[in-house]
């Protein structure tokens, strides 16, 4: 049938994710960085998405199309909400903002010189409660969409990898509280300092840490967030830490 249904220009779109967040039908997702109307049924031709869109690249065109289903509709997300919806796309950069509960981690139930059995059921006494503090998905510097909503007014981290897994409380102690990005120049082989211009100067970021390791490589993150924060034109407060390979904050 011919009837009104979107369009998006891939060359308009910089890929924020927010139509998707808007299409409560779920027709529009995130591919590879872009925005793509998945399905032509889901898509009821009513525009929510269309002032969600800060570079204007959606607009209404007639052409032939399937009817909309609003039962498939309804059962999609069904199906979302008992957790089996499956996802057209990659999964990692489909947008997730994550509100994190202020109270803290739990202690473990035994003492870590405990032997740890080998069943898995066995072992479930054993495993922290530790709540993880991240604030949002993608949280890859190349993944994340430079508009995404939860920019605006955020705290930012700027993470090398490893730190994670080199200093154990990273999330209590930096992730808490903020959006985080994390990425290491060495093995993406790319200047991250670009695309942290754009992340800075189009949103109101409050403040920038920058958590690195001790070794040589990681000196490119730091060096590409200094950059951004120069390129920005903005004057905003910052910080380097730095982590030693065997956990410990340098400085």
């Amino acid at each position: 049938m011919i009837r009104k249904i979107i369009q998006i220009d891939e060359e308009k779109c910089n890929g924020c994710g927010a139509c998707a967040a808007a299409c409560h039908e779920g027709a529009i997702g995130m591919v590879d960085g872009k925005a793509k109307l998945l399905r032509d049924d889901y898509c009821d031709g009513l525009g929510d998405c269309l002032p969600a869109c800060p570079t204007g690249a959606i607009t209404f065109i007639e052409r032939e199309a399937a009817e909309y289903n609003e039962q498939a509709v309804l059962a999609a997300k069904a199906a979302k909400n008992t957790g089996t919806t499956h996802h057209t796309g990659c999964p990692g950069q489909q947008l997730h903002r994550f509100q994190r509960a202020s109270g803290t981690a739990a202690s473990p139930a035994t003492s870590p010189e405990t032997s740890a059995p080998d069943s898995a059921a066995a072992a479930a006494p054993y495993i922290s409660q530790m709540t993880s503090q991240l604030g949002q998905w993608p949280c890859q510097i190349k993944l994340v969409p430079v508009n995404a909503p939860y920019f605006q007014g955020a705290k930012l981290l700027i993470a090398a990898d490893c730190t994670a897994f080199a200093y154990a409380n990273l999330h209590n102690d930096f992730m808490k509280g903020k959006i985080t990005l994390i990425g290491c120049p060495k093995l993406d082989s790319v200047d991250y300092s670009e695309k942290l211009t754009e992340i800075i100067k189009n949103n109101d970021i409050q403040s920038v840490t920058v958590v690195r390791m001790e070794v040589p490589c990681c000196g490119g993150l730091e060096n590409a967030a200094k950059k951004a924060l120069q390129d920005s034109g903005k004057f905003i407060p910052w910080q380097v830490v730095t982590i030693s390979v065997d956990g410990k904050i340098l400085d």
